[in-house]
């Protein structure tokens, strides 16, 4: 794969970002009140925010998988 450096370490600071970030809004969503119902069970609230944050930290692993194999290669 050919890219330029600058574009691999951008793939690479967008990879890890998306990997710092989106752990610390779970955390967040999973301390809001809406996340579980009385019962204790999880709600749609937190359901989508789950599928939400796991999608986009697999993008974010490949964008920064990505980017170090251009650097690599």
């Amino acid at each position: 794969m050919e890219l330029p450096v600058f574009a691999a370490l951008v793939l690479i600071i967008a990879g890890v970002w998306s990997l710092v970030v989106w752990p610390q809004f779970l955390r967040r969503v999973m301390k809001d009140p809406r996340a579980r119902d009385a019962a204790g069970k999880a709600t749609k609230f937190l359901t989508v925010h789950v599928v939400l944050v796991t999608i986009s930290m697999v993008l974010g692993t490949a964008t920064a998988l990505i980017g170090v194999m251009a650097l690599v290669s």
